[in-house]
């Protein structure tokens, strides 16, 4: 006996785009990978945190020699920018894995308020760069006080009391 099915016209493209799915999600070459370490260029993982009178910021750079990094701020962007050197290789190793990079790296962040670049301070402490930039006096917010006036005249308002 036949089996009649109704016709769902979603049906059809679902099925398509599970097909283009599965056909993205599998690898293109079957044969095994080579484990070759490239260097390139790739991106700093960071943090950047806001306190009251700075920001922290905290960068991933284990192995880095902190004579390999350099920071500079101009007009609001810190700029962290480094390499990681390779080691010695081995000519004679059987790599079965080899992810670890080496090579350059860059990291841009505009910061949105002033900071004071003399009070700039850097440490590295177990592959964490942490940058403490303290905001700059004139990018920090104000209070203002709020003057009332009663029937034309200015009121100064001290310990609770109009005056």
């Amino acid at each position: 006996m036949n089996n009649i099915t109704r016709w769902d016209p979603f049906r059809e493209p679902q099925s398509i785009r599970s097909f283009i799915d599965r056909y993205f999600d599998e690898p293109f070459f079957s044969a095994p990978q080579r484990w070759e370490q490239r260097s390139e260029s790739y991106s700093l993982p960071l943090d950047v945190i806001e306190e009251e009178g700075q920001y922290l910021v905290k960068a991933s750079i284990p192995g880095v020699n902190p004579e390999d990094v350099e920071i500079t701020l101009t007009d609001n962007v810190l700029t962290i920018k480094g390499e990681m050197k390779q080691e010695n290789e081995r000519n004679d190793a059987n790599y079965h894995v080899r992810e670890r990079r080496s090579g350059s790296f860059i990291r841009q962040v505009a910061l949105p308020m002033a900071v004071n670049p003399d009070h700039v301070e850097a440490t590295n402490e177990n592959g964490v760069l942490t940058l403490h930039l303290p905001k700059s006096e004139a990018a920090k917010p104000k209070k203002i006080a709020v003057k009332t006036t009663v029937e034309g005249k200015t009121a100064h308002k001290s310990n609770g009391a109009a005056s």
